[in-house]
């Protein structure tokens, strides 16, 4: 089994795209941590810590605050210990999150049709939404079908 890759804060930071001193501020918040310190007293980070930086940096782009940020990297660690089911989970969230945005964006526009455009609109949505919900249910263990 090979060595894990370990990266200095400034070759973290370059393949992140954010500033050595935004890995220092993230790592003085707890949203990340070195995996280990090298013999020279380096901090080293994980590719595991260069995923969650990228999924920060998703979600401030998203206007979620910091505070905010590690609450839900929190959250979703009790979920899962996998970063790749927590990197999922997070991108479904951030989905969810947009399109309730958009829904309610549509919600005036929505209530000026004609009752047969409703209609349209209904059997148009209805079947992919409940398709959702359910793939949601299920990944969320509570299959009501088993």
């Amino acid at each position: 089994m090979g060595k894990e890759k370990l990266y200095k804060i400034g070759e973290l930071a370059k393949l992140a795209d954010v500033s050595s001193r935004t890995i220092d501020y993230y790592t003085k918040l707890s949203l990340i941590e070195p995996e280990k310190r090298s013999d020279t007293n380096y901090r080293l980070y994980s590719d595991e810590t260069l995923t969650r930086l990228k999924r920060i940096e998703s979600m401030k782009n998203e206007k979620y605050t910091l505070e905010e940020i590690k609450a839900n990297l929190q959250q979703w660690s009790k979920v899962s210990p996998d970063d790749t089911v927590r990197d999922k989970l997070t991108s479904i969230q951030l989905h969810l999150e947009q399109l309730m945005k958009e829904a309610k964006e549509l919600g005036p526009i929505i209530q000026q049709l004609k009752p047969n455009q409703m209609k349209k609109l209904s059997r148009i949505l209805t079947q992919p939404t409940a398709a959702c919900i359910e793939a949601l249910i299920v990944l969320l263990g509570k299959n009501p079908f088993s």
